[in-house]
């Protein structure tokens, strides 16, 4: 059997493809994205709005890659094939924007971005052996209820995605795949040496459906990132299981296995969004009433009053909000740990200063550097801890259910706001480092920091995050001058280090005990009372040593 893959290896990150269309819908572009100059200028587009970074690309595949994700999920119209029996005009302009589409784009929330791809993963689209259609979705969440019911392990490990489950489908049979996975786990369990059992599992799996182990592990990890994007599944190791407020709905889906309906239909139903079991009054009831019983683990009452019962879509918008409420109470158990994470976060911020994708555990995903840059500054001032504000306070970019970036923060606000007891700290990040890094980041930093200084009643420190400091930018920050529309001037005292200076202290502050948000404040007043008769490049080398000093000056008093 083939290897189903729910999108393409290009583009991994499903949540990413909002920006995506987010681009084409404000452009021209839409229905004129094929052919040489149509590769050419949506791979231009994606770049010119940041969507992608552009390298050397001569077939101009980039464009053709997002293309072809955004229509296999049904947010653009997918070119009919002869083979479907049906004709362009029965579906819809070929590469223009769907409803589908448009209802992602208006997502504003990651809880809403998850429900159009659950909408569209739930849609059963993919050929089974006896050529009735299913949804991969709805079958992977069959096997991990079954395995619950079995009470094995209710998840699916990275290499069973790899072997087994992808290369299955409901005419395989639900007992006999699970029994599969049940006989790989209890034949890995035996073995001493793990890593030659699994390179020989692969080899005998790859010999018996002609697929690499390379693209195997490739389909594997793209599967597993497009499953997540609906919001059911989490990462548990390097696999999945289930999310446990969204087991009663899990339940619902896993019903139905296999489809014989039409292919119109089913893309119509997919280009429309198609309908989930929440949509129906009885089943919207049913699962909002589970999903209030897992609250009251998490501490949670119920505020809900009987218009929110009335119909299913006022009873889905108080799901949503209960989600939310669960969500935020995770983050803050997620954040409450990451004081013993500090050596996770320093590995992250090396990788990005020295321009790596991976080391040891630890990965980026292609393209997403500058996300990961903010989550990983993010992550050490939780670890820092004593914050006033909760963490998704804290942040301006949105999470995933695994809290882990799915973009950048948008533009118009900083990246981060730390308040303390005394004081609040914007943090600005940026992975820019030509001349350009000033115009880019001058005004609309020093603009966050004066705006924050009209909102507080304690000092406000600005602190900008930066590979490489241009010279420019300094200066910028240096005179850290602001005039409100009134003209009236307020100094800003704007700090800028680069990624590896922070990174050296915060490893320092918690290798020595120090790790407190004054010993930060601290480094930021000293290099901000160094500024006054010191020119540019001056302040960037005093900033160097200074950092220095003090981490010289923390090892010997440990």
């Amino acid at each position: 059997m083939d290897v189903w893959q729910l999108g393409n290896t290009s583009v991994r990150s499903a949540l990413r493809l909002r920006d995506g269309l987010t681009a084409l819908a404000s452009s021209s572009l839409q229905g004129n994205i094929r052919k040489k100059e149509g590769d050419e200028a949506f791979r231009r587009l994606l770049g010119e709005r940041g969507v992608v970074s552009l390298g050397k690309d001569a077939t101009n595949s980039v464009g053709r890659k997002w293309r072809s994700a955004m229509a296999k999920l049904g947010f653009l119209y997918p070119p009919v094939e002869k083979s479907w029996k049906f004709a362009q005009n029965d579906l819809g302009p070929m590469d223009m924007i769907t409803p589908a589409g448009r209802a992602l784009i208006m997502s504003e929330t990651v809880p809403a971005m998850h429900e159009c791809f659950l909408r569209a993963l739930a849609t059963p689209l993919s050929l089974s052996k006896n050529g009735q259609t299913f949804s991969p979705l709805r079958w992977t969440l069959a096997i991990i209820i079954e395995l619950y019911h079995q009470k094995e392990d209710a998840s699916i490990s990275f290499m069973e995605m790899s072997c087994i489950v992808q290369a299955t489908d409901p005419i395989v049979g639900l007992e006999q795949t699970v029994e599969r996975i049940k006989l790989l786990r209890q034949q890995r369990a035996t073995e001493k040496r793990k890593k030659g059992f699994d390179k020989e599992y692969y080899s005998q799996v790859s010999l018996s459906n002609g697929y690499k182990p390379a693209t195997l592990r490739d389909y594997a990890d793209m599967n597993i990132r497009y499953l997540k994007a609906t919001g059911m599944v989490q990462s548990k190791g390097k696999g999945i299981s289930l999310i446990p407020e969204k087991r009663s709905l899990a339940v619902e889906l896993a019903q139905h296995l296999l489809s014989n309906q039409p292919l119109l239909e089913l893309y119509r139903s997919l280009c429309l969004g198609a309908p989930l079991p929440t949509d129906e009054l009885p089943k919207a009831r049913e699962i909002l009433k589970d999903l209030l019983q897992k609250a009251t683990t998490y501490g949670l009452s119920d505020d809900l009053d009987e218009k929110d019962w009335e119909t299913s879509q006022t009873i889905n918008r108080a799901r949503y909000r209960i989600e939310e409420r669960i969500n935020n109470k995770k983050e803050e158990l997620y954040a409450s740990q990451q004081e013993r994470q500090w050596r996770e976060i320093a590995s992250y911020m090396n990788l990005i200063a020295s321009n790596k994708r991976k080391y040891n555990k630890n990965s980026i995903p292609y393209g997403e550097a500058p996300a990961y840059l903010e989550w990983s500054i993010w992550r050490a001032f939780l670890a820092i801890d004593t914050l006033v504000n909760k963490p998704f306070k804290v942040r301006c970019f949105q999470v995933d259910q695994d809290f882990l970036p799915v973009g950048t923060a948008p533009g118009g606000g900083p990246d981060l706001i730390a308040e303390f007891s005394n004081c609040v700290l914007v943090i600005e990040v940026t992975l820019s480092e030509s001349s350009r890094q000033e115009a880019m980041e001058g005004e609309p930093v020093r603009r966050h920091v004066a705006d924050l200084m009209q909102q507080y009643d304690k000092p406000v420190y600005g602190l900008f995050i930066a590979n490489r400091i241009d010279t420019n930018t300094a200066e910028t920050f240096r005179k850290g001058v602001w005039y409100t529309q009134n003209d009236y001037r307020q100094n800003l005292l704007i700090t800028p280090l680069t990624l590896e200076q922070f990174s050296n202290f915060f490893q320092t502050i918690f290798e020595t005990g120090q790790a407190r948000p004054e010993t930060i404040i601290k480094l930021i007043e000293e290099c901000q009372n160094a500024r006054c008769n010191l020119d540019s490049p001056s302040w960037k080398k005093e900033i160097e040593n200074i950092v220095s000093r003090r981490i010289a000056f923390y090892k010997r008093a440990k």
